[in-house]
């Protein structure tokens, strides 16, 4: 089978969102915008170029670590299986990509972050049961995240600087 594969380098710029599957898979989803950059030489200065918004799908494990991993406005980089699809609005066509996420992280040439191995019990985020509302979810993986970066740096938590906890979208 072929696939399109690709990675992507961009700003989350929705909220991720859980939902369950009738099965009881959990799948995670956000938008990611990626916004070309290029060296204007007759301006001396960088210029932004066209915006490019992909929906990026998250499964199982990784859908978990996503909710309590990202927030929106910051800065990751996004690997997975492209997809696209074509639909009709308003008679207008139009065009989305969907990028179902094998692997991805924060883009640490914008920020700095420590890395906490996942625990099996579920987040403290909303899921959403298909067809219903939010619920929340059991557990505190946060607050053992950051339990185990202060534990393994030898520090309490008061000498572990906030920027090494969690990544905010300020440092984007």
């Amino acid at each position: 089978m072929n696939e399109t594969v690709i990675t992507v380098v961009g700003n989350v710029a929705q909220e991720p969102r859980m939902r369950v599957t009738a099965g009881g898979t959990r799948v995670v989803s956000f938008r990611l915008a990626s916004t070309e950059r290029r060296y204007d030489k007759a301006l001396g200065a960088w210029r932004d170029g066209e915006t490019i918004f992909y929906t990026v799908t998250c499964w199982r494990n990784a859908a978990e670590n996503v909710m309590e991993s990202v927030e929106k406005g910051q800065p990751v980089v996004v690997h997975g299986r492209l997809r696209d699809a074509s639909y009709e609005k308003e008679g207008q066509q139009r065009t989305v990509f969907e990028i179902e996420a094998a692997a991805m992280g924060h883009d640490l040439t914008r920020g700095i972050g420590t890395f906490v191995k996942a625990s099996q019990s579920p987040g403290g985020r909303e899921v959403v049961l298909d067809d219903d509302e939010p619920q929340p979810v059991g557990g505190d993986v946060a607050g053992a995240a950051d339990a185990a970066r202060t534990a393994a740096s030898g520090k309490s938590a008061e000498q572990v600087p906030a920027t090494a906890r969690q990544l905010s979208p300020s440092a984007a």
